[in-house]
Formats: C-alpha cells, sequence, structure tokens
C-alpha cells in the first residue's frame, strides 16, 4: 500500500523544495511565504497558494496536520554574502529558526527537512548550528546533517555548497536514512544557458549602457566558458560551472555571471538562473514580476535535484 505524506512548507520562496519532494510523490497541503512576489511565481507554479504571511504570525491550529515540515530558513544572517550575523541579525532573521521550533514542536511531523548555507556550520565557532541540533534533539529528533555540493550530487553545473538536515522522530527510520552518494556531472553548461539565440536586448552589456564594457570586450574571449566581474577586472571561472547564484544578482552586483555569445556579452536570464538550480524548463516566471525580484527568488532558492535525491531516500526509509 502506498501512503501518501504530506508536506508542510514554510519560508517556501519559489518552491524549489516543495518541486523536490513533490517528485517524489510526496504532497504539499500547506506553505507559507512572507514575500508576496515569490508567492506569485509559486501560485503560477503549485497547485496549492501559498499563505503569505510573516510565519511569527502563523498559529499552529492555522496549519493541517503534516508528516514532513520542509523548510530553507533565511540564510542571509549565516551566508558569506549576508556578512553572517547568525542569530544576532538585526532584521530578526536568524532567529526564526526558533519560529519553526515552536511549530514542530506542537505539530510533531514524522521528518523535518532543513536547508541553509554551507557556513551555518561554522558560524560562531559552531555554537549556533548546536543550538538548531539541541532544539530539535530535545524536542524528540534523531538528526543528520551533510553539506552538499550541486555538481557531485544534483548533476547541476553550479558550485552551490548547502548544508541539508534531516531529523526523524522514529530512531529505527534515523538509522536507516544516509544521504544520496555522488553522481558524475554530466549536465553541461549548454544545457542550462542558451548560448546560440538572442534573448531580449536589457541582458546584453554594451558600450552606452556599460562603464567598464570595453574591459569586457578585452577579457571575455571564451564562448564556452562562464566570467565574473569582479569590480575592476574579469574572472573567467575555471571549473566550467556557474558560480554559486546569489540574491543580489539583479542589482548588477559583482555576482551576476556573464557569458560571451555571438549575438554579444550578456548576463544570465532569470530563467537560466532558475534552471541552474535544476528548476524544470517548463518553470514559469509570472508575467509582469521584475528581473530583481526574479533574480532574488532564483538566488535564494534551493538545487532541485540535490534535495529530489535526497527526498528519494527519506522515501524509501518510511
Amino acid at each position: 500500500m502506498t501512503i501518501n505524506y504530506t508536506c508542510a512548507g514554510f519560508f517556501t520562496g519559489a518552491g524549489g523544495i516543495e518541486t523536490a519532494f513533490e517528485n517524489q510523490g510526496f504532497k504539499t497541503i500547506y506553505a507559507n511565504e512572507i514575500d508576496n512576489y515569490a508567492v506569485t511565481t509559486y501560485a503560477a507554479n503549485h497547485e496549492l497558494n501559498a499563505t503569505c504571511k510573516d510565519i511569527r504570525d502563523v498559529k499552529c491550529n492555522e496549519i493541517p496536520k503534516f508528516d514532513i515540515m520542509l523548510a530553507g530558513f533565511p540564510c542571509q544572517a549565516f551566508s558569506l554574502a549576508g556578512y553572517r550575523k547568525g542569530f544576532d541579525d538585526e532584521k530578526g532573521r536568524g532567529t526564526l529558526f526558533f519560529e519553526l521550533e515552536r511549530i514542530f514542536k506542537k505539530k510533531k511531523p514524522k521528518v523535518i527537512f532543513l536547508e541553509n548555507v554551507k557556513n551555518l556550520v561554522g558560524h560562531d565557532n559552531g555554537n549556533t548550528f548546536q543550538v538548531i541540533l539541541e532544539k530539535l534533539e530535545h524536542a524528540g529528533y534523531h538528526v543528520k546533517h551533510r553539506v552538499l555540493n550541486a555538481t557531485e550530487y544534483g548533476n547541476i553545473p553550479q558550485n552551490r555548497e548547502r548544508i541539508y538536515i534531516v531529523a526523524f522522530r522514529n530512531k529505527k527510520v534515523y538509522q536507516k536514512f544516509d544521504f544520496p552518494k555522488p553522481i558524475p556531472l554530466t549536465t553541461k553548461l549548454s544545457d542550462v544557458i542558451d548560448f546560440e539565440n538572442k534573448v531580449e536586448d536589457k541582458y546584453y552589456y554594451t558600450a552606452d549602457k556599460c562603464s567598464f564594457y570595453d574591459t569586457l570586450k578585452e577579457q571575455m574571449t571564451n564562448p564556452n566558458a562562464i566570467y565574473q566581474w569582479r569590480r575592476v577586472y574579469v574572472r573567467e571561472n575555471k571549473s566550467g560551472v556557474i558560480p554559486t547564484l546569489t540574491a543580489n544578482m539583479g542589482t548588477g552586483g559583482h555576482n551576476v555571471p556573464l557569458i560571451l555569445t555571438k549575438h554579444g556579452i550578456r548576463k544570465l536570464t532569470p530563467l537560466e538562473c532558475f534552471r541552474a538550480q535544476g528548476y524544470p524548463n517548463n518553470f514559469i516566471i509570472p508575467e509582469g514580476m521584475s528581473n530583481t525580484r526574479a533574480y532574488k527568488q532564483a538566488g535564494n532558492s534551493v538545487v532541485v535535484p540535490v534535495i529530489t535525491r535526497i527526498a528519494e531516500e527519506i522515501k524509501k526509509v518510511l
């Protein structure tokens, strides 16, 4: 008999974690996200509408009973790109983990799945991570965690290391669970990025729009490479994969990956950034969504195939 395990997602963003678990047959019955633009993207790609609400205002009795908690809780406070403030983040993002704790202590799901930046492990000499592990254990969970890179575990050509935390209420189930094994990287950059066809003009760099265009033109010579602008020079990414995507790509920050095509030098489009996170080719960016918001959602998102593989391992042991 097949049991349809149910999921509740928090900090869902564009819905990457839910998509990954749905790929393995899990059913999302509740989703919550504070950013109304991300909620719009979520609705365009999922049957379920996410509630648009600050998690601090979400009452436990509003959430239906569920089997698996999914959360990519805010990482800005712990990330290298977000200046590593952790639980002391003045915007309160670091302490939002305790809102998850409030919910999982009350709802007691069978499994808790959390995703965050690799730097969470070393933040504040490991104290931040230790608190998270202790809170899970005190609530009756047995925890496994691992840092996995998209290039090694998701067959995705993006250098993106993230920590994945999986907690089980049942000790025997926990003992049977293991993270997926590495797989070869066979997905090519050209599977994710359209090097051949012309895209909209706004993605191209030109002399009249870009003060450092001459430097780009001089230094970008390899049409099969990914480049990054580093304030005064251009760096070719020698690893042959896309550098870690970030939420500030749309603001012209130095993290925008650049490519050389026969149509000119351009940055990746938002849809290419979603593809570089392993989203399906039919993923919809809602009409009227600004580039800045779409880039932010892609950069804040998760690597769907890595989580799909973890969800598969969870399904095996439940």
